[in-house]
């Protein structure tokens, strides 16, 4: 089975992770095939509203940790890269459902869509401090934007999970459903978006993020800069060598002119 399925429902393109066992960790290759979905589906004019959902019961874990340590991202481009540019030049609406997990770049990816809906069960995290990282897909700027400095210091420096009712209250998601009615209120809020004005629409969200582009794309840029630095620093190696022996980092000793050896 691929680990991304698509289908064409009218005007509306289901994009599915279907990695379950694995929370829908992405991959490398996760990552490039998104990006060749949306970048398709952009010049695609029969594709009016993209819908996207996790299979089983996650939507998304963020990294696949052991995929991702093979594959570090670098300063310059990146499948991870191509997958932010590809959304941020989306014009097209992105209707996202939320149930269970979405940590790391389950949460951060969400920010580039116009309609989140949350399940109940839906668990939030940016725990990207944890592993010694930086915040990645333009979150350092668009959650501190929506949520204010101060709820966003929370979220990103101390990596706080937080429910679905918290997620709302952050400007993060739309409305928090229930996890029967979460795919069917997604499907219809889709539909009812591939009945307007198509290219209405899409001048809609252009006008609506103009004023923020900028900054966003100065965001995305200063981020993967930094990120490709923190992955390969001493920090983030005690991080992940602690996470996968499954204890406590102890960062003790680690000096900062260390933290950029490779």
């Amino acid at each position: 089975m691929s680990d991304i399925i698509t289908e064409r429902s009218g005007h509306v393109l289901r994009i599915q992770l279907n990695r379950p066992a694995r929370k829908n960790a992405m991959t490398v290759a996760m990552y490039n095939t998104m990006a060749d979905l949306l970048n398709g589906a952009a010049k695609d004019d029969q594709i009016r509203v993209v819908l996207w959902h996790g299979a089983g019961d996650s939507f998304s874990a963020g990294n696949d940790i052991q995929d991702f340590l093979k594959n570090p991202p670098g300063a310059g481009e990146s499948p991870q890269a191509r997958l932010i540019e590809a959304l941020v030049n989306f014009d097209k609406p992105i209707v996202a459902a939320v149930q269970g997990a979405a940590i790391g770049g389950g949460t951060t990816m969400l920010t580039h869509c116009d309609f989140v809906f949350a399940g109940e069960s839906a668990k939030f995290q940016m725990p990207f401090v944890d592993l010694a990282l930086v915040p990645e897909f333009g979150s350092s700027y668009s959650v501190p934007a929506r949520s204010g400095y101060l709820r966003a210091a929370e979220l990103v420096l101390l990596g706080s999970r937080f429910d679905a009712k918290r997620a709302a209250e952050l400007g993060l998601v739309t409305r928090v459903v229930s996890d029967q009615d979460l795919l069917a209120t997604a499907t219809d809020t889709a539909r009812k978006l591939t009945e307007k004005a198509p290219g209405a629409l899409q001048s809609c969200k252009r006008l609506m993020r103009s004023s923020t582009r900028e900054q966003l794309e100065r965001a995305v840029k200063l981020e993967l800069q930094e990120f490709s630095e923190r992955v390969r620093s001493a920090e983030a190696k005690e991080a992940f060598t602690a996470f996968i022996e499954k204890r406590k980092p102890n960062f003790e000793g680690i000096s900062e002119s260390k933290t950029r050896a490779a």
